[in-house]
């Protein structure tokens, strides 16, 4: 069924995340933010009166009012799974930022929730709906490089703060929770399942994973070499690499930040072969995620199907990466 006006979207928690997700929720034209809720109301009426959102309220406030048709739910990830059934439960589709869950068997609950309701939920990740990414998927897919051999993908920044919810182990942090899902997930739509065996290692201060590397081994002999950190420099890179040829990409949330944005192929597999720039649209991430929300609600049913299997795949590999880096 379509949509004649445009998703009404809560904001469930004023955290730095949810600027950003304001800012490129504004650029479209397929959903309006109405609403921002925050335990503290005061936060919550800052927030409003900083960002353009017309009304500031309690969690339960936001569930409750009828005017609201979707949540983005901006939590810390151990609050994920609560928020997102509880907002499920009061009729509301939910975009949840990532990871969605904890494990699979939390993400299979969230859905399950979801289903009972009839409403949409979704893993929020903004790079997963950049043309960027699209085009990529679409030539593995044509076998533009031929058959994917192997997949290296890495996200790191420093973390200098000791009181950053990411470094909290009560709030589900963690580098592989935080950074590594972006990279778990590009592998995963690059093999297009979950990996058949997951290995890990890592470094641990505090309760939580600051720097791991894992590899994921897949059906049919493909393998992926994934790696997240908390201490390093800013770097955000990922390489496909298949039996006829390479892609390179920085899979950007956010393209709209760079003047040329764009990855490099090279088809072939002769020495002598240039890279070949395949430049795409500046887009903002967060727009693009709330226009695939507004789709799915509408009835996108192919797309809604896919990104439920990713994010169930993601999910399990995630927590697969944590029990091997612990041992």
């Amino acid at each position: 069924m379509g949509m004649s006006q445009p998703l009404r979207i809560g904001i469930l928690g004023a955290a730095k995340i949810a600027v950003p997700f304001a800012s490129g929720a504004r650029l479209s034209s397929r959903v309006e933010v109405t609403a921002v809720a925050s335990r503290d109301r005061e936060r919550a009426e800052a927030f409003a009166r900083t960002h353009e959102v017309p009304r500031a309220c309690s969690y339960d406030q936001l569930l409750a009012d009828p005017d609201i048709d979707a949540i983005y739910v901006a939590l810390p990830n151990s609050l994920h799974a609560h928020w997102s059934m509880a907002a499920a439960r009061a009729g509301k589709h939910v975009l949840c930022e990532k990871p969605l869950a904890m494990d699979e068997a939390e993400a299979r609950q969230m859905f399950a929730a979801a289903d009972r309701s009839g409403v949409v939920l979704l893993e929020g990740f903004p790079y997963m709906f950049q043309p960027q990414t699209l085009e990529i998927e679409r030539l593995v897919a044509v076998g533009a490089i031929g058959e994917v051999r192997s997949v290296y993908a890495a996200f790191g920044f420093a973390i200098a703060d000791p009181v950053n919810i990411r470094l909290d182990p009560t709030l589900g942090g963690g580098a592989v929770m935080d950074a590594g899902c972006y990279a778990v997930s590009f592998a995963r739509q690059m093999f297009g399942s979950r990996p058949l065996h997951v290995s890990a290692v890592g470094r641990w201060h505090g309760g939580v994973d600051i720097t791991v590397a894992a590899t994921l081994q897949y059906a049919g002999g493909g393998i992926a070499q994934v790696s997240c950190s908390f201490a390093t420099g800013l770097h955000r890179r990922a390489v496909v690499a298949g039996s006829a040829g390479v892609i390179e990409t920085d899979y950007s949330n956010h393209t709209i930040r760079s003047e040329l944005p764009g990855f490099r192929i090279r088809q072939g597999s002769d020495w002598q072969s240039d890279f070949e720039v395949v430049p795409v649209p500046r887009e903002d991430g967060f727009r693009l995620e709330v226009d695939a929300l507004a789709d799915m609600v509408a009835g996108d049913r192919q797309a809604l199907v896919a990104r439920r299997a990713a994010s169930l795949d993601n999910a399990w590999t995630l927590a697969a990466i944590l029990d091997s880096a612990r041992a």
